[in-house]
């Protein structure tokens, strides 16, 4: 079982850590079961305000960083690999003093979380895997993302936001929800081009993480928007197949982005999982 924390740092104020050569930018809030928040591709860590929120000094430490390359961390050109920011992230838990965490990470964040189990299974008390491809790139896949990184890197975020924000959300969010779209916009549109490409590089490169879903021993939570056309609820079905003690939650209503389309029944699923974990023997 993860340790009771406490944060004694301003918990209204981002903290900035120097770890593994660069700045990273985050917000650590309240006490208790620390849950550390991974952010997607071209996110930033305010696209889990709704958690924060839900979540911190009722009974959880939350601790939500901008990953390198995105928010007010440090900007890395080149490539990013998915190694790059586990090993950001767990020198991140080192300077805030948590050994193990309840990890939530949902699209390129869940594949972080992923990585970062690989390499630090220890670390991980609970695994929440949110609208999350395990497998590697197809040929195609890699040419597309590689490409798409390209385009970045010469025409910054712009039209990509401008093509992609329905997909993100569900065009019916989009119309139904517009303070949710307008936040959604804003992260992409203040997204660092080099830092995104670099990620897309990163993420052309990945490995398939099948293989290691047999070997998860955390409890698990997947979850999916029932509507999510990048990753559909089929691959969240077909995890649960391969993750020894996992449950499933299909979201209704929601597209990519279940936590801040529906945040009240993501919240209501996380928080139950959660509560499950903190509470075990």
């Amino acid at each position: 079982m993860a340790h009771e924390t406490t944060n004694t740092a301003n918990s209204d104020a981002p903290g900035t850590a120097s770890v593994s050569g660069i700045d990273v930018s985050y917000t650590d809030r309240g006490a208790g079961y620390p849950v550390l928040f991974i952010h997607g591709h071209p996110f930033d860590r305010t696209m889990w305000a709704p958690q924060v929120k839900a979540f911190a000094g009722r009974g959880y430490r939350v601790v939500v960083p901008d990953l390198r390359g995105y928010g007010r961390s440090t900007v890395v050109p080149g490539t990013t690999s998915m190694s790059a920011f586990a090993r950001d992230l767990a020198a991140l838990m080192d300077h805030l003093g948590l050994d193990v965490a309840g990890v939530v990470g949902l699209s390129m964040g869940g594949q972080v979380a992923l990585e970062f189990y690989r390499l630090f299974p220890d670390r991980v008390d609970s695994l929440t895997l949110a609208a999350t491809n395990p497998r590697a790139e197809t040929d195609a896949g890699r040419a597309s993302r590689v490409a798409m990184a390209d385009r970045l890197r010469g025409e910054g975020m712009r039209g990509y936001t401008d093509e992609m924000l329905v997909g993100m959300m569900t065009a019916d969010n989009v119309r139904d929800l517009p303070a949710v779209a307008d936040h959604v916009r804003a992260m992409m549109y203040a997204a660092p081009p080099e830092g995104a490409a670099a990620a897309q590089y990163g993420r052309a490169q990945r490995p398939d993480y099948t293989p290691l879903l047999r070997r998860v021993s955390a409890p698990t939570l997947l979850m999916a928007g029932q509507h999510d056309r990048f990753t559909p609820p089929d691959f969240t079905e077909s995890m649960h197949v391969l993750i020894p003690d996992s449950v499933v939650e299909i979201i209704e209503g929601a597209g990519h982005l279940p936590n801040l389309e529906r945040p009240d029944r993501f919240n209501e699923v996380l928080r139950r999982f959660l509560d499950r974990c903190r509470t075990r023997v």
